[in-house]
């Protein structure tokens, strides 16, 4: 494969991962609206970023085994086109609990990207650039984090909450065409993938005993819970607390954003020179440092604008190191089922996600507290799994170098 074709399968993928993001972060800013024409709370509206987690999480575990047995590009289609149609259906409804439903319909057909496109990485590149290229990725679809409010903002002012879902279902469309006509097979059909229950639970099963796969998806997982409870609390944090008007609230979350995309930039550099589980040590020693900061801020009513603004940046920045290397480290010793283990990676991200936001909701008090308390406890639980995974990655390595010894 050529540099060229490396790169645009590269952009191909972190847009398809975009769709995350923008499903995300592009009605953040329309929360206070739609609880107003729905007759509903903020927080009543904030579940259906709970349902939308959920169904990432349980489409991931649907759609992994999918892709192992039926090859990466047609099912990644017939995903999106569900995706498309669930995002028009978002937006005619009169109701919060047919947003709720709809979200989680949405999720389902959006979650077979994030399968795919890290089933591809691991079929595309050797296992010691996964970690780069997942950075590089990063660059590509943390530009939806850093303009998905900014225009969901606007088109909330311009247009209505309810075009926001016609901009995600158009978005969608133009991915899919490009998945169409541009992204090659990477992974054939394979007969011997059973698509029985107990098959797929008996591969899942075989996945979860390894050890360093827990550690390190336990780190991935804490990593995005902690991107999650900030998302899902922003709009009240900045809007209601802290006084800010949609468009810009939009401005200043993509300002946090930004450092998210930064750090995984940086990250790119520093694995030239040191492993991936150095750089995710060092980037939770940092997040969970910024984590009791940003707890004490809010103890000892010092939140202000200025000081959320920068702790969140640098906690952002921290999550932007860590994800990657995470990532990279969780896959990194599967070469067969990958699809499976990708989604159980990304199921127990999102899942984490779902937690943690359904946490902040339940606990909602007012104050973002909970938001911070969250933030804070992840980075916490992170060290212990990065402490798991590294202790069973060295034992194995151990394992391997007694096998080739006896070997010879």
């Amino acid at each position: 494969m050529t540099k060229k074709q490396e790169q645009n399968i590269i952009l191909l993928l972190g847009a398809l991962q975009g769709i995350g993001p923008f499903s995300t972060d592009m009605y953040l800013a329309a929360f206070p609206t739609i609880a107003q024409e729905l007759n509903v709370t903020i927080a009543e509206v904030a579940y259906s970023m709970s349902s939308y987690f959920v169904g990432i999480c349980l489409g991931q575990l649907l759609n992994g085994p999918l892709i192992d047995r039926f090859g990466r590009k047609n099912p990644l289609l017939i995903m999106l086109g569900l995706y498309i149609l669930a995002s028009i259906g978002c937006s005619m409804v009169n109701s919060v609990e047919g947003l709720i439903v709809l979200r989680f319909f949405q999720a389902i057909g959006g979650s077979m990207g994030m399968v795919a496109n890290r089933a591809i990485v691991r079929d595309v590149f050797p296992a010691n650039r996964l970690a780069q290229v997942f950075s590089t990725m990063t660059l590509v679809m943390g530009i939806a984090p850093i303009i998905a409010p900014s225009v969901g903002g606007f088109v909330v002012v311009g247009m209505g909450w309810r075009a926001i879902f016609w901009v995600l279902a158009a978005f969608a469309s133009l991915v899919l065409g490009l998945v169409y006509f541009f992204l090659p097979e990477s992974r054939g059909k394979d007969r011997s993938v059973s698509l029985k229950p107990k098959a797929v639970l008996t591969d899942f099963y075989s996945i979860l005993q390894n050890r360093a796969f827990l550690g390190f998806t336990l780190v991935a997982a804490m990593n995005t819970a902690g991107i999650f409870a900030f998302i899902a609390n922003a709009p009240f944090v900045y809007m209601k607390l802290l006084g800010l008007n949609e468009q810009t609230f939009g401005w200043v979350f993509g300002l946090n954003a930004a450092f998210f995309v930064v750090g995984s930039q940086l990250n790119r550099w520093l694995l030239k020179y040191h492993s991936s589980e150095t750089i995710a040590k060092r980037g939770l020693l940092v997040q969970a440092l910024m984590g009791v900061a940003l707890v004490v801020v809010v103890a000892f009513s010092y939140l202000s604008l200025g000081s959320l603004m920068s702790l969140i940046a640098v906690y952002t920045f921290c999550l932007g190191m860590i994800g990657a290397n995470a990532m990279a480290l969780a896959i990194r010793p599967f070469s067969k089922n990958v699809g499976s283990a990708t989604a159980l990676l990304g199921s127990f991200q999102m899942g984490a996600g779902a937690v943690a936001s359904a946490i902040c909701s339940y606990f909602d008090d007012g104050t973002a507290m909970p938001m911070v308390s969250v933030m804070a406890g992840v980075a916490f639980v992170g060290l212990l799994g990065l402490w798991f995974g590294t202790n069973h990655t060295q034992k194995s390595d151990k394992n391997d170098e007694i096998i080739f010894a006896g070997d010879h």
